[in-house]
């Protein structure tokens, strides 16, 4: 059985939209204040510790409201979120941060919506209609083209880790939004740190053992705090919310403005100029994703018992 999102609740469906918005712009500035951090710390590292560090603010927010552990048929959704989110795309754009500008890396990162309409139509069995398909591959081609127009026809070194960090985003955000309607936004994202917590404690120890961390400025630290409190815990309150109510084909979408918002994040911060054609090519991707807003999604009917 089937419904669709759209006639059902076009209320849930914008609340969903406008949480996946706050996600993204959480997420927004990962790729800048990654690239700060892998200035002084290690890559791997870094994905490791933020992952542990988001663990423990999520366990103590799991503790405070009481939330009961998940049955055990969550369990294998929980791990692979987990492959997804808090190991897969954590290390790939860390790796990546090392020798690709973070505003490079936005725009290959711009493709993750794409991957993860793909993923959800195979793992959870969502069904996005042609024109919805359409416009997901419009806005994709929009920001696929800008990338190469913006490296002269050519995709850096690090485009290959961006890659892989695109595959593992997408399976990790397809199983956690399928979690989140039985879950719930916040708590999915908690549980997902805290089963997969365990498995990197000793890994994460090894490498802070053999990592120089007694020279390291604050600029660096700051971008590890960001990316361990907003990149891995706070933004997927909203985003595994949103997916939630408005479905992770939807609300993916919106993340197509996430490349627009890093471009000028990372402008501010490292003081490069946005030039007028990345205005115009926002504007163009703002439309597309005001079309795919208005087409039919096709969900599953979730029954939890």
């Amino acid at each position: 059985m089937t419904e669709d999102d759209p006639s059902a609740d076009p209320g849930a469906v914008s609340r969903g939209m406008a949480l996946g918005l706050l996600g993204v712009f959480a997420f927004s500035l990962t790729l800048p204040m990654t690239r700060i951090a892998v200035a002084e710390l290690d890559a791997i590292w870094i994905a490791l510790a933020r992952s542990e560090i988001a663990a423990v603010l999520a366990a103590l927010a799991l503790f405070a409201r009481g939330v009961p552990v998940p049955a055990r048929r969550h369990w294998r959704g929980l791990f692979s979120a987990a492959l997804g989110v808090v190991v897969g795309f954590p290390v790939f754009s860390s790796l990546a941060m090392r020798t690709t500008e973070a505003s490079h890396g936005a725009v290959v990162i711009a493709l993750l919506p794409l991957a993860t309409v793909i993923t959800a139509a195979w793992l959870v069995h969502e069904r996005p209609t042609r024109a919805f398909w359409a416009a997901a591959i419009a806005g994709s081609a929009v920001v696929f083209a800008f990338a190469l127009w913006r490296g002269g026809g050519a995709l850096s070194t690090g485009d290959l880790a961006l890659l892989a960090a695109v595959a593992a985003g997408a399976f990790g955000y397809a199983h956690g939004g399928m979690l989140s309607r039985h879950l719930g936004g916040w708590q999915t994202i908690c549980w997902v740190l805290v089963f997969s917590a365990p498995f990197l404690l000793l890994p994460t120890l090894w490498l802070t053992a053999v990592t120089p961390l007694a020279n390291v400025s604050w600029p660096a630290w700051l971008g590890l705090a960001y990316v361990s409190v907003f990149s891995q815990l706070v933004g997927f309150f909203f985003w595994y919310g949103g997916m939630a109510l408005g479905g992770v084909a939807r609300v993916s979408q919106v993340q197509l403005l996430q490349l627009f918002m890093t471009l000028i994040l990372a402008g501010w911060i490292n003081g490069e100029a946005v030039e007028p054609s990345t205005w115009a090519t926002a504007t163009l991707v703002v439309a597309i994703v005001a079309i795919g807003r208005r087409t039919g999604v096709v969900r599953p009917v979730i029954k939890d018992t």
